[in-house]
């Protein structure tokens, strides 16, 4: 599968906003005005749809969501779509979402993780378009720490791009901030430390390459068996390989194992080199950490475990691009993952 890449996000063009999972509560309105006046700072243009509504857990009707969904996507004035934030059943609208036409459409850069990661490694894989694993729009105010980028530093970049980021060794150990509160929060109070680790039992050097492919495990792992979760798309032979990366939300271990169980037994995971595992606060079992869930899942895959790696729902968040070339170093002087939009 040859991978398009959107034009690069330059000032001037337009952002789309849109709520195709859940939409944003009154409480929290403050936040969304802030996000929009920090992109509009910044010289872009952005159009909020109709899809907004938060006193439910779905912003509007299935068909409403996704019709405007695929009308952001399409437009080719809007350069970039990117929700307020997740959600809980996006899953709902894949049916009603026309891949023909995205696939054979400009590509538009599509933003977002946590249940929007139900509608990007779909759209990657079933049409060839990147999407990008990121912060979503209710983030996007917050600073970036130098070791990592901004999903709009990543979006402006070319085709042919390449980027390089590792952990900066801080995270937010504790609840996200109180956006009712101080719906202006621009800096995370870090309050945790630690660099990426290894849970598989090799002790060399990591040196892997493949396409990147993955996401959210709670929601991923209701897509298998549906036709819109074929990682061997990305291979266009048995040599090509993938590097996959899985996040926990909220659910405790046991649930997290069987999961990976089953996105293993799907064919997740077949032909990756390594796979990336992002860093989580979802609690552990009593007999079972999130770790251990982990190696009791994909250890038999006698590939590199990295976990710890900032590309979940612990802040900061470390953009990845869906169908990028990436390139995984981990050694004890250098740990990076390395992007190439080729």
């Amino acid at each position: 599968m040859k991978i398009r890449y959107p034009r690069p996000l330059l000032p001037g063009d337009q952002i789309g906003v849109t709520s195709p999972s859940s939409g944003v509560p009154e409480e929290l309105i403050g936040r969304l005005d802030f996000a929009v006046e920090e992109l509009r700072a910044k010289g872009f243009d952005v159009v909020i749809g109709r899809c907004m509504d938060g006193s439910s857990h779905i912003s509007a009707p299935a068909k409403e969501r996704a019709d405007e969904l695929m009308r952001m996507l399409l437009d080719p004035k809007i350069r970039a779509v990117v929700p307020p934030w997740g959600g809980v059943t996006v899953i709902d609208i894949i049916d009603l979402l026309d891949f023909d036409a995205l696939a054979e459409a400009e590509p538009t850069w599509f933003v977002g993780f946590s249940d929007i990661s139900t509608l990007l490694t779909p759209i990657t894989l079933r049409t060839g378009m990147a999407t990008l694993h990121g912060s979503n729009l209710m983030d996007t105010p917050y600073q970036v720490p130098e070791a990592l980028k901004s999903w709009i530093e990543i979006a402006s970049l070319p085709a042919g791009s390449s980027f390089r980021q590792s952990s900066p060794g801080l995270y937010r150990a504790s609840d996200w901030d109180d956006w009712e509160v101080d719906p202006k929060a621009t800096e995370h109070q870090w309050n945790g430390s630690g660099r990426w680790e290894r849970l598989d039992s090799g002790r060399g050097a990591v040196h892997a390459t493949g396409r990147l492919i993955g996401g959210c495990i709670e929601t991923l792992a209701n897509l298998t068996g549906t036709g819109n979760f074929d990682s061997q798309a990305l291979r266009q032979d048995d040599d090509d390989a993938l590097i996959v990366y899985v996040e926990a939300s909220s659910v405790e271990a046991t649930t997290i194992c069987r999961h990976l169980h089953g996105l293993r037994m799907a064919g997740l995971f077949d032909g990756a080199q390594a796979v990336l595992i992002g860093r989580t606060s979802a609690p552990d079992s009593p007999t079972l950490t999130q770790h251990e869930a982990v190696v009791d899942a994909l250890g038999m895959l006698d590939i590199p475990l990295i976990a710890n790696v900032e590309c979940g729902h612990v802040p900061p968040q470390l953009p990845i691009v869906n169908g990028a070339l990436g390139r995984v170093v981990f050694n004890d002087a250098e740990q990076y993952l390395e992007q190439h939009l080729l």
